[in-house]
């Protein structure tokens, strides 16, 4: 868990960010002291407008200090999520930020595995992927076979290729922190 000062730094960093890159203005991010933020872990940033989904991107695996990984995810889901135009000028006044800190994922045989909830999902088929993060599931009172279902939908499969032997399942947990 992390502490709510460094909670409350990486939403502004996130805001911030996302700000510099709408207003097409440099974004310098200072070196941190080693600490939480200076961990490499994967996150998601998830933008909403009046409750209602406007960008969300991330990565499992970051390749970065986290700060610098929610700065990057941040201005991504406002200007890259393919699913929305790109946030301009007049969405800043009015935007709420959420960002998932996600543990490693864990491949899993068994679905009984998934805790609704508490896991999220990670579907491989082919080509295809698609991921939704735990807190969907609980947002729209899902079951582990909807979730399932959903998540094939989300990466472009039928509803009911998680069943396929090829499908590759994985799970993993997240530290929300929300504004």
């Amino acid at each position: 868990m992390l502490a709510k000062t460094d909670a409350t730094e990486l939403l502004t960093i996130a805001r911030d960010a996302i700000t510099h890159q709408i207003n097409n203005e440099a974004y310098r991010l200072e070196p941190r002291k080693e600490g939480p933020l200076t961990t490499q872990s994967g996150c998601f940033v998830t933008i909403t407008q009046q409750g209602r989904l406007r960008g969300c991107i991330g990565h499992f695996q970051a390749q970065q200090p986290l700060f610098k990984e929610v700065a990057a995810m941040a201005v991504a889901a406002a200007c890259h999520d393919p699913r929305f135009k790109p946030m301009d000028r007049a969405d800043l006044d009015n935007f709420e930020l959420e960002i998932t800190i996600l543990s490693p994922l864990e491949k899993i045989s068994d679905i009984n595995q998934i805790i609704v909830g508490t896991h999220g999902i990670y579907i491989i088929k082919g080509s295809n992927r698609g991921v939704l993060l735990p807190q969907v599931a609980t947002e729209y009172g899902w079951d582990r076979e909807t979730f399932l279902q959903q998540t094939c939908i989300k990466a472009g499969l039928p509803e009911n290729s998680w069943l396929h032997p090829e499908a590759e399942l994985f799970i993993f947990s997240g530290e929300i922190i929300h504004e």
